[in-house]
């Protein structure tokens, strides 16, 4: 196999996660997933996205920048019981120099339905200085290298969604 360090990674639209699993201590006491830990799954998907942009751990302690979540909107669709296998997809809608906007979908990874999605609006920060700091070159290249393939995409639904009631219901 040639060593090839230069090669830019592909990029597969959209990103699919490795299958994780619900752990039992995740089931809350209506007896399935607790909603704080749909965020650790869709958190650990995005851990396997960083890596591929140049944005996980080496980031941080070579460049002593990392990412911060500024917003989210999740959307629990159908529950998830223990032990289920799941994956995850990543679209990366758009980015700058500063800010990554992209979207997830959690799937039963055997049966196919969707159970949740989370919208994330996230902060490329300079850990020293504790402010919002530009991505390098090599970042920037592979947000565009992603985002290309991502925008062949359709616009997943609940993109830009936001919580309201309809009068009189």
């Amino acid at each position: 196999m040639l060593d090839r360090p230069n090669l830019e990674p592909p990029f597969f639209a959209p990103f699919v996660s490795s299958v994780m699993r619900v752990e039992p201590a995740w089931i809350d006491y209506n007896g399935h997933l607790n909603m704080a830990y749909y965020n650790v799954l869709f958190d650990r998907a995005v851990d396997e996205v960083y890596e591929l942009l140049d944005l996980g751990l080496a980031y941080v302690q070579k460049e002593k920048r990392s990412t911060f979540t500024a917003e989210v909107h999740v959307r629990y669709l159908r529950e998830l019981l223990v032990d289920a296998p799941v994956r995850v997809t990543f679209q990366l809608i758009d980015f700058d120099r500063k800010r990554l906007h992209y979207f997830e979908q959690l799937y039963h990874a055997e049966q196919g339905w969707l159970s949740a999605t989370s919208e994330n609006m996230a902060l490329n920060v300079d850990m020293v200085a504790k402010k919002t700091a530009t991505f390098p070159d090599n970042v920037m290249r592979r947000l565009t290298l992603m985002k290309a393939a991502h925008d062949r995409l359709p616009r997943p639904d609940g993109v830009g969604r936001r919580i309201a009631m309809k009068a009189g219901q």
